[in-house]
């Protein structure tokens, strides 16, 4: 059986990201993924919680597509995590809907991985901010996947964004 993917894309400059474009792509086409670009469906910031609740229970996989913005995600998708993800749905007394269900990270960086150490620019390693996307997944009772995480994305050659956008494929028909 295939897994059904529910793919939320929240980036809200879309148009400048040559590598959350490749990464998209190389996913889009996959008949068993279902796109949802956040930014576009809700330009005004109005979720449609019941759309995005029935997508999400059609699904087997949940993916978060967006850059590492301010160590946490794009305002969209944290906005999506407080409306979508609601207690007595997605956790809470009844709130069971997305149990089992597994979620993978895939983000994007502006700075190289060396810029995530104790004394460099951003003065953790980039896992100490894992842990809030992490535990989103794991308090409403899905089962957390090794999250992708393509570092200094404006600045990847070709070959290297090629090479992150083929791992991407991979762990989707994979799952």
């Amino acid at each position: 059986m295939v897994a059904r993917v529910t793919l939320l894309y929240a980036h809200p400059y879309p148009q400048r990201s040559r590598a959350g474009r490749v990464l998209l792509d190389a996913v889009r086409g996959l008949p068993f993924v279902d796109v949802r670009a956040l930014y576009s469906l809700y330009p005004d910031f109005a979720i449609d919680v019941e759309a995005e609740q029935r997508a999400l229970l059609a699904s087997d996989v949940i993916v978060w597509q967006s850059p590492f913005y301010w160590y946490g995600a794009p305002a969209m998708l944290h906005h999506w995590f407080e409306k979508v993800l609601a207690r007595g749905w997605a956790y809470g007394s009844g709130g069971d809907k997305l149990r089992g269900k597994r979620v993978l990270w895939v983000t994007t960086t502006g700075a190289p991985d060396s810029a995530y150490r104790p004394g460099a620019m951003h003065g953790h390693p980039f896992d100490a901010f894992v842990p809030a996307f992490q535990q989103t997944a794991v308090f409403c009772g899905m089962r957390w996947e090794e999250p992708i995480v393509v570092h200094h994305a404006h600045q990847l050659g070709d070959e290297k964004l090629a090479a992150a956008a083929a791992e991407y494929r991979r762990r989707l028909e994979a799952l």
